[in-house]
């Protein structure tokens, strides 16, 4: 194809999983001109973003650097804020804030992991048309600014449609990174057999977190078993460390690593709200979380021998080859917001 006619996709990257489901994706086109992005806002959220007061978010601080070294070790076309665009289709992970920039190209969003309950913040954006991005995951979806939703599972598939999503476009596709649990028991972690504890960034993201309630949790579930700590990348990692300490003087931290690996060479996990909650569900690992088991293999991603990044990547060709009729505005689902374009609430 003439290279000015070349069709052209933006990926925009968040965390590091995001970024990587989407690398993934690509790999399978191509013969399209595929380019990324760290996550990006424009208006009031760009301008916090700048204050470094989301520093904790995939908008800036450790997502931000852990992306852009992704790109860069993995030779990835970089166009930071999509200013070489526009783009033939936009592949995204997250439209809890969709950058005007954006909004011009048709959007295929991705399912990237494990969503949150559906708690105060969901009820506020559902009756009160508060921005999406106050509930966090548990409002994924919401946007209808899409052409298709590519979801882990026929449970979440069901669960989107309860939530309001259009079924007419939502696809089940399985999502990389979750879908063939089984290849992480190849794996060169040095430790096999030992009780470990998975934390996440919910303080981080404005949520309530009684960390030291967790820990004491945890040991008590561990048994005597030796412990070892994930840390989530997006959480303050000195003052989680302190904490625990207090509870777990003398077991392993681990600030980076593959957490996938380290629960299949585990004998439990336990965990609070984590994506690789279901590699340990897939691998049949005892598990202690405030989810529901049955909850949990209800929506477990397919397990598919890892080939959901072919499927996604062929809706995407899809998407090029019967480009759809754009709406300037999409519908909102829940009405119109209350904070229009302050908030970008969508």
């Amino acid at each position: 194809m003439d290279e000015q006619h070349q069709r052209r996709i933006l990926c925009v990257g968040g965390s590091l999983n995001q970024t990587g489901i989407l690398h993934k994706i690509t790999r399978n086109l191509p013969d399209v001109d595929c380019r990324f992005t760290p996550f990006f806002a424009q208006g009031f959220y760009a301008f916090l973003a700048k204050t470094g007061a989301l520093n904790y978010t995939i908008m800036g601080g450790a997502h931000r650097r852990a992306t852009l070294k992704y790109i860069r070790e993995n030779n990835l076309v970089l166009d930071e804020e999509a200013r070489q665009g526009p783009y033939d289709l936009i592949l995204t992970c997250t439209d809890l804030i969709i950058p005007p920039r954006l909004r011009e190209s048709p959007i295929v969003l991705v399912q990237e992991g494990i969503t949150e309950n559906e708690g105060l913040a969901y009820w506020l954006v559902k009756n009160l048309r508060f921005p999406r991005v106050m509930a966090n995951t548990a409002a994924t979806g919401l946007s209808d600014a899409y052409v298709y939703f590519c979801v882990a599972s026929a449970g979440y598939r069901s669960l989107f449609i309860h939530k309001g999503v259009d079924p007419r476009k939502i696809i089940v596709t399985g999502i990389p990174n979750f879908d063939h649990a089984a290849s992480y028991r190849n794996n060169h972690f040095p430790y096999r057999g030992y009780a470990l504890v998975a934390t996440s960034s919910i303080r981080e993201t404005f949520g309530f977190d009684d960390r030291m309630a967790f820990l004491r949790k945890a040991k008590s579930k561990a048994g005597k078993r030796r412990v070892i700590v994930k840390l989530h990348p997006n959480e303050d990692q000195k003052r989680a460390e302190e904490e625990i300490r207090q509870v777990f003087p003398d077991c392993l931290i681990f600030h980076e690593g593959n957490l996938h690996e380290m629960i299949a060479n585990c004998d439990i996990l336990i965990a609070q709200n984590t994506s690789a909650i279901f590699t340990a569900v897939a691998l049949r690992k005892r598990i202690y979380t405030s989810i529901p088991r049955k909850t949990l293999r209800q929506l477990l991603p397919q397990q598919n021998g890892g080939v959901s990044a072919e499927r996604i990547a062929e809706v995407c060709r899809k998407v090029l080859d019967t480009p759809p009729v754009l709406e300037r505005h999409p519908k909102r689902i829940f009405g119109r917001s209350l904070f229009p374009d302050l908030l970008e609430g969508l």
